[in-house]
């Protein structure tokens, strides 16, 4: 990929980070329903919410297949995630009685949680290196439950959370931002749909037909927005098989659709009801506003989703500074 997209405006990203970090492993804070206000009130609230939003204006229109910088931490960060891939490949699935949730993802996990640490630290500058082991809390988070064998939008947020600590310490950039989610968000999607699938895992906190999809969420949000002001896609297209078929390579969203309706069996509106009504707003950028609002009601602002969220010095559960 030649050209880097340029950014309007500059980041604090850009700056080189600052060198007073005191790194602490992160840690649950969120332990009753009122704490839920201290974590809406958090830097790392507004942290996470900032780095999701600046994604998404940076992917407004822009197709899989434009032009973007591939940084070398972008290329360290897919063969990271090609190991945890070739990792499902040497973990086979076991025979039991049971047919979800399969035992052998708790072989699988217990790899990634040996070797988190060594894996960020391949990511990361060498004079960040003090960083791993807080950083390496939100990958061994992002991957799933060993103990229920199940994912959801909590895990898929741990990972944006990883991939937002990796821009604060100064490993990723402004510059990497489509790469980010062309290239490392889309592979890791691809990794957690193999997790699914071969161990059988169990949506987690599954709101059934009525949430959005059963794993993933900010795919949507970004997915829409790439398709803001297109031509001739409209919402109503994706429940369209042709249209499915002909650009899923090209845009996120119609790669979630395909995933689906490989995946589940009868009338969309019945099994994906939350999304069939999406394909009725009328353009793009209504369905981008309306995910970015139901993210934060239906998943930053549930307590069963937000519990598990671990804080540390890089996503801070301290008050933002007024």
């Amino acid at each position: 990929m030649a050209e880097t997209e340029q950014s309007s405006g500059s980041s604090h990203e850009d700056d080189k980070p600052p060198v007073n970090f005191n790194f602490i492993v992160p840690k649950k804070e969120i332990s009753m329903v009122p704490d839920m206000g201290k974590w809406k009130r958090s830097q790392a609230y507004a942290d996470y919410m900032g780095f999701i939003l600046t994604l998404n204006e940076g992917v407004k229109g822009k197709k899989f297949t434009c032009e973007y910088q591939v940084s070398e931490t972008v290329e360290k960060l897919l063969a990271m995630l090609g190991t945890l891939d070739r990792w499902i490949d040497e973990t086979p699935p076991v025979d039991q009685p049971s047919r979800f949730g399969n035992k052998a993802y708790r072989s699988w996990y217990a790899k990634l949680e040996q070797d988190a640490e060594t894996l960020v630290m391949a990511i990361l500058p060498s004079d960040r290196h003090d960083a791993a082991p807080e950083i390496a809390v939100y990958l061994k988070e992002s991957v799933g439950n060993s103990t229920r064998i199940d994912y959801g939008t909590g895990h898929e947020a741990a990972f944006a959370a990883f991939l937002c600590c990796l821009c604060k310490v100064g490993a990723l950039r402004m510059e990497d931002q489509l790469a980010i989610i062309f290239k490392v968000f889309d592979k890791y999607l691809l990794v957690m749909r193999k997790l699914q699938k071969t161990y059988r895992m169990e949506p987690a906190g599954s709101q059934g037909v009525w949430g959005l999809d059963d794993f993933q969420f900010l795919p949507f949000i970004w997915g829409s927005a790439q398709l803001i002001d297109h031509p001739t896609l409209e919402p109503r297209h994706f429940l369209e098989e042709k249209a499915v078929n002909e650009y899923h390579h090209d845009y996120m969203f119609l790669e979630c659709i395909k995933f689906i309706n490989e995946m589940k069996t009868g009338p969309f509106a019945e099994h994906s009801n939350q999304l069939w009504n999406i394909s009725a707003v009328p353009s793009w950028s209504k369905v981008n506003q309306g995910l970015i609002r139901m993210y934060k009601a239906e998943c930053l602002e549930k307590f069963p989703v937000i519990q598990h969220f671990k804080f540390g010095s890089l996503l801070s559960i301290q008050p933002v500074k007024p």
